[in-house]
């Protein structure tokens, strides 16, 4: 599996995505996409999400934040993505939280045509059927069968999906793989994660149109090891979180394909379906 190539495709092609996101992380995920080599656009007003999806190469959706207008951008953008042939990644941020979170996450989940399904475990366990709980925007219990959930999820819906963590999971339906990179820092800061799919857009959206599923899987791998990596190599200069988040952004500015092929730590896992 050759890892590091997509991060030099990220920065060859330079992949505009579109962000609709949440209010605490924009200028995060904007500098971490630019970090990374990627071209950032916060576009939510609902009379220009679907001309700006259309015209981007990968569309991100955050649900961090959400109210009526955001949800119907949401969902505008999206169809229009779907319809231009451009992928989706999917973040419902606090699914499980609150009865609201719950079923805006169901309808965009059942509405849009997704490349990649990204949370953390709990979030990830309750969308799939596994099982879950989730206080505020965070995980506190995975149901014992996430892996065999999020496996038949992935096949019946033709997407990839990931459960962040201490290790990450991801799946294309047919394979799991388990990803070890990264550091406790990461989850010290606001936005790790939701960077995470800002950057799973810039990656997704330098995969050949018509490519299999197992494609977006290795380009989605990518994603998350060069940031978890960053992480590493942050963590080593960071006297604490607030001069982590600067050292990260500096990290994935430096990170070269040779980093990312010799540090990442990969490996499939059996799941019997």
């Amino acid at each position: 599996m050759d890892i590091g190539s997509w991060l030099n495709r990220v920065r060859s092609q330079r992949p505009l995505v579109h962000n609709i996101t949440n209010l605490v992380v924009t200028n995060t995920a904007a500098n971490a996409l630019l970090a990374v080599g990627a071209s950032p656009v916060m576009a939510y007003a609902i009379e220009e999400v679907a001309d700006m999806a259309r015209v981007s190469r990968a569309l991100s959706l955050n649900m961090g934040t959400l109210d009526e207008s955001v949800v119907a951008a949401m969902e505008v953008a999206g169809k229009a993505a779907n319809e231009a042939g451009v992928p989706v990644v999917f973040d419902p941020v606090g699914v499980g939280a609150t009865p609201y979170r719950t079923r805006v996450a169901t309808h965009l989940t059942r509405e849009l045509k997704l490349a990649v399904l990204r949370g953390n475990a709990g979030e990830i366990g309750l969308l799939v059927g596994a099982g879950g709980q989730v206080v505020g925007v965070d995980s506190t219990e995975t149901g014992s069968s996430l892996l065999l959930h999020m496996q038949e999820y992935a096949a019946s819906r033709q997407t990839i999906v990931v459960a962040t963590g201490e290790q990450d999971l991801v799946t294309d339906g047919a394979h799991m793989w388990k990803l070890s990179n990264g550091h406790p820092l990461l989850a010290n800061i606001t936005g790790s994660g939701c960077s995470l799919t800002a950057i799973l857009g810039a990656f997704v959206g330098v995969v050949e149109h018509g490519s299999p599923l197992s494609v977006y899987a290795e380009a989605t791998m990518a994603a998350i090891s060069c940031l978890n990596i960053a992480g590493e190599m942050a963590a080593t200069v960071a006297q604490g979180p607030g001069t982590f988040q600067a050292a990260l952004f500096d990290a994935l500015y430096g990170l070269t394909d040779s980093d990312v092929d010799r540090r990442s730590r990969i490996e499939e896992v059996g799941v019997s379906l």
